[in-house]
């Protein structure tokens, strides 16, 4: 069995650049920063900073466009890709991460889409008025009996 899955959060480096394909289909790409803070060898903090090149198509790149701008979190899960092609005699090659799956980060619109079914929570709740008290969870006022509980 073969795996090739990518899991990141960071923030935006650019603005999402929303093309259309010749066959019409829809692409954003935008860059992603994630960061890593680690001690090195003499016990200093270090931060290192890595720098994402991602790509989306179709329902998942028009959201992606509309909602997200220069640092701004997002999540992504998707999967690595390389492509290659010529320029000036030179072989050019170029890695990606294409995404399958987002969800917004913390200051995004909040809400998950996906491949297969397009947009959920978040953005159907901004569409038909969301709720009232910007977007707050509402916990229930009862307690939550352990025995009430199925599994």
């Amino acid at each position: 069995m073969y795996l090739n899955k990518v899991f990141l959060y960071g923030n935006l480096t650019r603005d999402p650049e929303l093309k259309a394909l010749p066959s019409g289909q829809q692409l954003v790409s935008f860059g992603l920063a994630t960061n890593r803070t680690y001690k090195d060898k003499n016990g200093q903090k270090q931060e290192a900073t890595e720098f994402h090149n991602i790509v989306a198509f179709g329902r998942l790149a028009e959201v992606i466009a509309q909602y997200m701008k220069k640092g701004r979190p997002l999540f992504v899960e998707g999967r690595i890709q390389t492509r290659s092609w010529e320029s000036e005699g030179q072989k050019k090659y170029r890695t990606e991460v294409i995404v399958e799956n987002f969800q917004f980060g913390d200051g995004g619109k909040g809400g998950v889409a996906s491949e297969g079914g397009g947009v959920s929570r978040g953005d159907a709740a901004s569409n038909d008025g969301g709720e009232k008290g910007g977007g707050e969870i509402k916990y229930p006022d009862e307690e939550i009996n352990p025995e009430d509980i199925p599994f």
